[in-house]
Formats: C-alpha cells, sequence, structure tokens
C-alpha cells in the first residue's frame, strides 16, 4: 500500500465487496462474472499503475487511468449500486 493506485483500486475493490455481500441475500439480481470483470478491472489498474510509476512510463499511466475510468464506468451502468435493479 504505497502507491496512489494501490489506495484507489483497493478502495474500489472493498466497494465491489460490501455490493457483493449486500446483494447475495435474497435473490440474486447480479451473476458472479460481472463482480469478477470488475475485480480484473482494479487488478489490471493497479498493476499498469504501478508499472507506470517504476519505469516512467507516461503511456502506463493513460492506460491506467483510462482502465480505471472503464472500470468504474462498467461497475456504474452494469451493476448499478446506487440504483434500484428488479431484473
Amino acid at each position: 500500500m504505497e502507491t496512489p493506485y494501490d489506495w484507489t483500486t483497493i478502495i474500489v475493490f472493498a466497494g465491489l465487496i460490501v455490493l457483493f455481500l449486500q446483494r447475495s441475500q435474497g435473490v440474486a439480481r447480479d451473476h458472479l462474472w460481472q463482480y469478477l470483470v470488475a475485480a480484473i478491472g482494479c487488478a489490471a489498474t493497479n498493476y499498469l499503475g504501478n508499472e507506470a510509476l517504476k519505469q516512467g512510463l507516461a503511456n502506463y499511466h493513460i492506460a491506467a487511468i483510462a482502465l480505471g475510468l472503464a472500470t468504474l464506468t462498467f461497475i456504474w451502468i452494469v451493476l448499478q449500486p446506487f440504483g434500484d435493479r428488479h431484473s
């Protein structure tokens, strides 16, 4: 837990865990693979960001930020953490 990428991705991942545990009660509304996609997005973002910091590569920073935003967008649209999903 040394870089901003570590902290940011662990916060998003912790939110995913809470959302998964919350939604695992009662009727299934989500599929497990959706959480797996988001978790892999967090891991890849963290890896790219940390490599960017180690090697000083600007294109890795851009890729990490873009992947992080894509992961957050996936969570927002597919998992809808603040929406009421009935399907």
